[in-house]
């Protein structure tokens, strides 16, 4: 459908969405534009709401493209459709927002449209995001942490495998190797994806309506820390980043309540338009993530498939994780450092860099 003379009228998801200056160029390196970014999005449409649909989004926004400057959009505009869903969020520092929730994927084409290069995403089912308590006979090895709260809800738990200076992307392969023997021994299904950048995350589904953020963090840190104990060589639990050295930081705090982490099929702000793509664990070896991007990806879905198409039919248990983290502590270990935007947490470590606690 025609619009103005800079702007297109689009049917996506079942309503109709304005384009302006729809043949701007939003990725140089090939010359991709914004109706080109809409058109990937409507390729991916099913795999995408899959994994975030239903899910309150932070949107980066670029206006001038991929190589512009970003900005985080934290509270959707006022001038917003009256078709498109928010909920009420609570940022890392507190404060509330409306964010959108990817309710179809025409919400999506709607903020392709304010040039948002990146989902930014919540753990959660929009209505839990802010609100709502976990089962309460659900077993928690962090109520003794978290003695105020046990929300928000969380579905997810996600390894975010951290490249520090140095980390080249067989590294990471070899680190994402690590993850999935250490899952497959405890039980535990879980699936990869590339960042769209230089990192690999690792997500597993657990079960819907049991777990808080802070469980699920903790569940993290147990993973994070047993994984530098079998490769201290390769991977880093650190969270000061100089005792990390050349290795891979397994970063447990992208689990902490109000964090979210870059959608899986999003399109991140790179020359290139490289895209956050799920694949599968014998893909491993073959894979890249400079290669991924709104060129191939959707030709790489039509003759594969979803390698995540299972992931949200069989949810995952998280007392494997709990055990080990409660293990930990029953061993005389204290919680993993939060990030200085929380309130300090019972059992947690100075949060001072171990450099300066020296001199101290």
């Amino acid at each position: 459908m025609a619009g103005n003379d800079d702007s297109v009228v689009l049917e996506v998801g079942g309503h109709e969405v304005t384009l302006s200056h729809p043949d701007k160029v939003f990725f140089p390196e090939r010359g991709e534009t914004k109706l080109d970014l809409v058109r990937y999005y409507e390729a991916v449409a099913e795999p995408l709401l899959a994994t975030m649909g239903g899910r309150p989004v932070l949107l980066q926004r670029f206006r001038d493209g991929a190589t512009g400057e970003g900005f985080f959009q934290k509270r959707v505009p006022k001038n917003a459709p009256p078709w498109l869903q928010t909920t009420v969020v609570s940022t890392v520092n507190g404060t509330p927002s409306d964010a959108m929730v990817v309710a179809d994927i025409g919400h999506v084409a709607w903020a392709a449209n304010l040039a948002c290069l990146g989902f930014h995403v919540w753990p959660t089912r929009a209505g839990d995001a802010s609100e709502g308590e976990p089962d309460p006979s659900a077993p928690s090895a962090v109520l003794a942490l978290a003695p105020v709260e046990r929300g928000p809800i969380a579905d997810e738990l996600r390894i975010d495998l951290d490249p520090t200076p140095g980390v080249d992307f067989p590294m990471l392969r070899e680190a994402a190797t690590e993850v999935k023997q250490l899952f497959d021994e405890i039980g535990i299904a879980a699936f990869p994806k590339t960042t769209g950048n230089r990192g690999i995350h690792v997500y597993v589904h657990v079960e819907d309506g049991r777990w808080s953020s802070y469980d699920v963090r903790a569940g993290a840190v147990a993973v994070a820390r047993e994984l530098e104990r079998r490769r201290p060589d390769l991977l880093t639990a650190a969270w000061w980043k100089e005792e990390r050295g050349t290795r891979v930081f397994v970063d447990f705090n992208q689990n902490a309540p109000h964090k979210t982490v870059f959608g899986a099929w999003s399109v991140r702000a790179r020359a290139g338009a490289q895209v956050s793509t799920p694949f599968a664990w014998d893909e491993l070896e073959g894979i890249h993530p400079d290669e991924l991007t709104i060129a191939n990806v959707p030709a790489r879905l039509a003759a594969n498939g979803d390698p995540w198409a299972a992931m949200y039919d069989d949810p995952q248990p998280l007392e494997p994780m709990l055990e080990r983290y409660a293990s930990d502590l029953a061993a005389g270990m204290q919680d993993a450092p939060w990030p200085p935007v929380y309130p300090k947490m019972p059992n947690e470590p100075p949060r001072v860099a171990p450099s300066r606690a020296k001199k101290a």
